[in-house]
């Protein structure tokens, strides 16, 4: 008997606290540097060549976690586990050797370019530093067959990231995380800074890339739309903890924490035109200074009762592989019902 294959990623209890400098202001009155608890004891695994796809408002600390992941941003507490090898604990030399098989798609296609380099030295690079190309003119043609590849072509390599529109920026930034054949790949938002009609060639050229190159993808993004045409499973954020996770049909269709129903409910519904509810929370996204007690959402929630403002709630299985935390899961209850219901009265 075999045994089940292990994830080709696995995080465990992931957290990143940062802190605030102490000045001698501050000390002299006593008062403490303020932290930030941007990702608060985070778990979920991906399996290989699967797209888990990471949804949540802007500010609940996606991106933070994606970096946390690669190591970009140094993990507080937790393990990042990658093919059997704890990431967490590895040196520097060893960091460089396994980020040849981790790469990172950024948000904005311009800033994450040098406007000093051509396109050349920018998908270059990490040839040059992983000692995969011997001669600058094995750098160039591996390069063109790549660029070739993303939609580009020989002619742009001497070319500026200013000399190129948003979406073949977007394009240089995939060839550069291609172009060491990695595992696995955290996009992040990498088409929010996109034209709609851009977004779409960048998500069909995504797929296209994962099927030829049995890539693994973490997907980071705010629109629900993309996440649920792009992934396979779904987890959604808030304030630094991942509330809920599971199939991306299951948990699209049947949401169970009330979060994730008010994200879907602000998705329109194109087969009841017209009598489409949308759930509008109170409030805003609490300061992840101060966030609440108990659980973090019952500020802006419907279905809050008294044991939200005093316990954080445990994540339970509500259906095989979706797992969601919230108090009320027993009572299988509808942020828009509820919504309906208060303002009948």
């Amino acid at each position: 008997m075999t045994s089940p294959a292990k994830p080709l990623l696995s995080v465990e209890n992931l957290s990143k606290v940062y802190q605030g400098r102490q000045t001698l202001a501050n000390r002299l009155a006593g008062v403490r540097p303020f932290s930030v608890k941007a990702v608060n004891d985070v778990s979920f695994h991906v399996e290989r060549g699967e797209v888990l796809g990471l949804i949540g408002e802007s500010g609940c600390g996606k991106s933070t976690l994606g970096r946390a992941v690669l190591r970009l941003h140094e993990p507080t507490a937790g393990r990042v586990t990658f093919d059997g090898e704890d990431v967490t604990a590895l040196s520097a030399g060893a960091l460089k050797d396994m980020r040849r098989r981790m790469q990172i798609v950024f948000q904005d296609p311009y800033a994450s370019l040098n406007p000093r380099s051509t396109v050349a030295d920018i998908v270059g690079l990490p040839l040059r530093l992983h000692g995969l190309a011997k001669t600058t003119r094995e750098v160039r043609e591996t390069v063109a067959r790549i660029l070739e590849r993303v939609g580009l072509n020989a002619a742009h390599l001497d070319r500026y990231p200013h000399q190129f529109s948003g979406g073949q920026r977007q394009r240089i930034g995939i060839a550069r995380a291609l172009i060491s054949h990695p595992e696995f790949i955290v996009c992040d938002e990498p088409v929010s800074a996109l034209d709609v009609s851009i977004q779409a060639q960048i998500i069909q050229l995504l797929l296209e890339l994962k099927d030829e190159m049995g890539l693994t993808y973490l997907f980071i993004s705010h629109d629900i739309s993309v996440i649920g045409y792009l992934s396979d499973r779904v987890a959604v954020m808030y304030l630094g903890e991942i509330v809920e996770m599971g199939p991306t049909d299951d948990v699209l269709a049947r949401p169970r924490h009330p979060y994730t129903q008010s994200l879907m409910s602000a998705v329109p519904d194109v087969d009841a035109p017209g009598k489409h509810q949308r759930v509008r929370l109170a409030g805003e996204l609490p300061s992840p200074l101060d966030p609440p007690k108990g659980c973090k959402f019952h500020t802006r929630c419907p279905l809050a009762i008294d044991v939200c403002r005093r316990e954080a709630p445990i994540s339970e299985q509500v259906a095989p592989g979706h797992q969601a935390a919230c108090h009320r899961l027993s009572e299988d209850l509808s942020v828009r019902e509820t919504a309906a219901g208060a303002q009948a009265r």
